[in-house]
């Protein structure tokens, strides 16, 4: 697959949203972003597709694109763009739940994870924390430059950076072989998430 452009992946989480979440993202689309993941797990289902529903309206008049996190019914429901699953899902049934013109991305925590999810099947992967976390404090060690590079040269599917990435270290994750970024803190939690946003791209776009 090709990822939206700009690559800048952002995942929401209402929780940490210092504003209303829909005003939120229609502040980001604004601003430039084309790529939102609707992560919202505490929500039943039938809450989660009222909210992926109202996205969608502002998405699609900023020509952004939605994936929906673990639930592949609601994506499809609602008509998002695709389904992002944890480890532990299946590519193949959320691929007969979502039909082959969706995207089905996966979460990834290293190597062998991400080989995996690209043979099952998977658009792309998010490899997670590269950085240490804003998010989740407590995820794990993070994996490192380094990590990301070996990664992004061994699978044949686009790799999202995600976890700690700032505007300063965005342009690094680009020289290691990222196809594009994921934030999720630093947006949500942003006094200014539109500067926010301009900072990312600015600093992915940089020569």
């Amino acid at each position: 697959m090709k990822l939206p452009q700009p690559p800048l992946l952002v995942i929401t989480d209402r929780r940490l949203a210092r504003r209303p979440l829909l005003p939120l993202i229609e502040e980001i689309l604004a601003a430039g972003a084309r790529w939102v993941m609707v992560r919202e797990k505490d929500l039943p289902e039938d809450k989660l597709a009222s909210l992926v529903q109202a996205v969608m309206g502002p998405a699609r008049r900023a020509g952004a694109f939605v994936v929906v996190n673990t639930h592949a019914s609601v994506a499809a429901a609602c008509g998002a763009d695709g389904v992002h699953l944890p480890q532990g899902f299946s590519v193949a049934e959320a691929r007969r739940i979502v039909g082959p013109g969706r995207w089905v991305g996966i979460s990834a925590h290293n190597l062998e994870e991400a080989l995996r999810g690209a043979e099952e099947g998977a658009d792309y992967i998010t490899l997670s924390p590269i950085f240490p976390s804003i998010s989740k404090p407590g995820y794990g060690p993070p994996l490192g430059l380094d990590t990301l590079r070996e990664v992004a040269q061994a699978v044949p599917i686009p790799v999202v950076a995600l976890g700690g990435i700032t505007p300063e270290n965005a342009r690094a994750c680009r020289e290691a072989g990222a196809a594009g970024i994921a934030v999720l803190g630093s947006v949500m939690a942003a006094d200014d998430p539109v500067k926010v946003i301009q900072a990312y791209l600015e600093s992915w776009r940089e020569p």
